[in-house]
């Protein structure tokens, strides 16, 4: 993450109320605790005479190779500083993103009672928005420049499919999709319905830690497009069953409905309409029924495999 981290159509209320289909658990009694340290404030705002204390609370920021001339050098430079000035206008008061934080440790923690919350630190990155979160076990790094809101001139640049989640209510999707990513254990079946499916039980993992976040937030599609989705949830499952896609390695298949994009690829006149990853969402279509029609737990689902939870799912998509 450039200086530092070298180191390491349909209703609209349907897709903005919250997950109804999931039970919502007590994490009351769930006891977690942890600490947000603000790099970013710290480093910021240091000068000279200041910059050691700096170093010596964040040592891992600052391996041999970033000199103490090179820090202060950034800390003066007048971008950095309108990057900083414009952050501190959204960030300043970070609470209730720890709240957020504090309310999905626990619920990771209730499913994960092994789970131990990490130290959050934040920092700014020069809006490096593919590495927005890193995650570490015991340290979740949360490069606050890449939330400013998708109205921002620093994001006047950037596609539309991208600066969607350039929000400060995205922050918490990503840090469960970081701490998710190191839950799940990668697939071994390389169809696309394994695919599919492996990431419906990520995106079911995200119902589960954050019951009270709307599905539009955690899919993370405009709002047309998931409008776009619900209304053609049959036409897109005939395509993919017609087009004999369901149990093909081919790789290309990721790039076309799986992988970050502006519009998924059916090669189809009005592709444009179409939110990229269509397969992500096809399969968390397809896990939400599976858990629908089977009382099983959540280490079960995970260790489910693909074609056993599509056969036993029972999945229809909506006409």
């Amino acid at each position: 993450m450039r200086f530092f981290l070298i180191v390491f159509v349909v209703l609209f209320s349907l897709f903005s109320c919250k997950s109804d289909d999931i039970k919502k658990v007590d994490v009351s009694k769930v006891d977690i605790a942890f600490s947000v340290d603000r790099f970013d404030v710290d480093f910021y705002t240091a000068n000279k005479e200041s910059l050691h204390k700096v170093k010596d609370k964040y040592p891992f920021f600052f391996p041999y190779q970033i000199t103490d001339s090179l820090s202060l050098s950034k800390i003066a430079d007048k971008d950095e500083q309108e990057l900083f000035t414009e952050t501190q206008k959204v960030y300043k008061d970070f609470s209730s993103v720890e709240k957020k934080l504090f309310l999905l440790f626990k619920h990771v923690k209730y499913y994960n009672p092994k789970f131990k919350s990490p130290k959050v630190i934040t920092m700014l990155t020069n809006i490096d928005y593919e590495n927005r979160i890193t995650y570490a076990d015991s340290l979740l790094i949360i490069s606050l420049d890449a939330y400013l809101g998708n109205n921002h001139k620093f994001y006047s640049d950037f596609p539309n499919y991208i600066k969607e989640n350039n929000t400060k209510e995205h922050i918490i999707v990503d840090v469960a999709n970081t701490i998710i990513n190191k839950q799940v254990s990668p697939f071994k079946n390389r169809s696309f319905i394994s695919k599919m499916i492996y990431e419906g039980k990520k995106m079911y993992l995200l119902d589960l830690y954050l019951p009270l976040i709307s599905d539009k937030e955690k899919i993370g599609f405009e709002q047309d497009k998931l409008e776009w989705a619900n209304a053609n949830e049959e036409q897109i499952w005939k395509y993919f069953i017609d087009k004999k896609l369901l149990f093909s390695t081919d790789t290309k298949l990721n790039k076309r409905f799986i992988e970050t994009a502006p519009f998924s690829k059916f090669y189809m006149e009005h592709d444009n309409l179409s939110p990229g990853r269509i397969g992500v969402w096809i399969g968390w279509k397809i896990v939400k029924s599976y858990m629908k029609h089977n009382d099983v737990s959540l280490q079960e689902l995970l260790k489910t495999s693909e074609t056993d939870l599509l056969k036993k799912s029972k999945y229809k998509p909506k006409k």
